[in-house]
């Protein structure tokens, strides 16, 4: 037998008002939730010890991950992290105030700009990958590795299941 969660208290106070429901979906997902909430507190924390929010690092990791040179148009990022083009205007003039992006006309199309990793922006992003990592990995601690590998093939096929549905 397992201790009670705040869940446990939330649906046995829904059983009682509502015996009518199944539970289960909200018991299953209500416990989704409240570790999301932890995992985003956690990202956020982590992120700040670099001067970074989360979106910024998003906007960061995607330009390292293009590899060398390192180099994107904004278009290609507001596409890849779903982002108007608009908050991806507001990401970049803060990265570029910070000096860890550069922007440039695009040779190619006068019209773009290319998005460039300053060596402040590579070591920035690199430092806190390294957190993130470690504290990605923290956050799954509690479960064994096969654990770990059953939930992420659930997650997989949940959301494989609502593909189209996304944000």
């Amino acid at each position: 037998m397992r201790d009670s969660d705040e869940v446990d208290k939330v649906i046995s106070q829904w059983r009682g008002e509502r015996p009518d429901l199944d539970l289960w979906p909200v018991e299953v997902l209500g416990r989704v939730t409240r570790f999301a909430a932890i995992m985003h507190r956690s990202f956020d924390e982590v992120f700040a010890r670099h001067g970074l929010h989360n979106g910024e690092f998003d906007v960061l990791a995607a330009i390292r991950r293009s590899g060398p040179p390192y180099t994107v148009t904004p278009s290609a990022l507001s596409q890849q992290l779903m982002l108007s083009r608009a908050g991806m205007t507001s990401r970049l003039d803060r990265l570029e105030r910070a000096g860890l992006i550069t922007r440039r006309l695009d040779p190619q199309d006068r019209r773009s700009f290319l998005v460039t990793l300053s060596e402040d922006g590579m070591a920035a992003v690199d430092a806190a990958m390294s957190d993130h990592a470690a504290n990605e990995a923290a956050l799954l601690s509690g479960l064994t590795e096969q654990q770990q590998r059953q939930l992420d093939d659930a997650m997989y096929t949940l959301l494989r299941s609502l593909k189209g549905k996304e944000l």
